[in-house]
């Protein structure tokens, strides 16, 4: 787990509330990369699963995604090959990753509005590198998540305790920003209101069906609202 604070958040000090942010496709525009990685590693396993299936499941960690959509009758020697392909096809979109508009700005103004910042992502460690490298903040984050750091991916709430851990704050004084329904159900079980982003490809109807507080286009939109949002509402003490 990465516990680095950069400039506005020195090492050592201590922050009461936090805001978890997931990473693929709320600050970067890489939903649909894994989609493509995910469709092509299934097809090189002999398997033709629909994007509009898989898209869904993104969000979850590698493993649990693979069992969602294959058949309980499958030989399951397969998966760690799906699983090896899906890493190989997703690095080579690396040089092209993109931040959303308004991600460094956001993760910025809750820095320095004195919140701590952790990104809960379920995201291999290499991969998460190039997340980061994509979105250059890491002066505004205290601490990363990655696969490596939960032992059950969402919409099990493993990789957000992990997170608030690597913070120092309880549930109760955190908000967690995230694109999928997954990102909403983790959240849920520990009590952790979830501000939605619908740039991920999830309408906003189904992030509301399971339960988030708030939901917004994109980085720039919950930046532009941010006084009015669970957000501002730890900004203000």
């Amino acid at each position: 787990m990465d516990r680095e604070s950069g400039g506005p958040s020195p090492a050592g000090r201590r922050r009461e509330k936090a805001v978890l942010f997931d990473v693929d496709g709320t600050l970067i525009d890489s939903a649909y990369i894994h989609t493509l990685a995910w469709w092509q590693a299934f097809r090189q396993s002999g398997f033709d699963v629909p994007m509009a299936r898989i898209h869904r499941c993104v969000g979850m960690g590698g493993a649990r995604l693979v069992d969602n959509l294959l058949p309980d009758s499958r030989n399951r020697e397969v998966d760690e090959a799906i699983l090896s392909a899906h890493s190989g096809v997703f690095g080579t979109f690396w040089p092209s990753l993109r931040a959303f508009d308004g991600a460094r700005d956001l993760l910025a103004e809750c820095s320095q509005g004195g919140l701590a910042v952790a990104l809960a992502s379920s995201a291999r460690e290499q991969d998460l590198n190039a997340l980061r490298s994509a979105l250059s903040a890491d002066d505004f984050i205290d601490a990363a998540t990655s696969s490596n750091d939960a032992e059950n991916s969402k919409p099990e709430p493993d990789i957000l305790v992990a997170a608030l851990e690597a913070v120092g704050v309880q549930a109760s004084g955190a908000v967690y920003v995230g694109d999928a329904v997954w990102d909403v159900m983790a959240a849920s079980r520990l009590g952790m209101p979830t501000i939605a982003l619908t740039c991920g490809g999830t309408s906003e109807a189904e992030l509301r069906d399971v339960g988030a507080a708030e939901v917004y286009a994109g980085p720039r939109e919950l930046l532009d609202n941010l006084g009015r949002s669970a957000i501002g509402k730890l900004l203000a003490g």
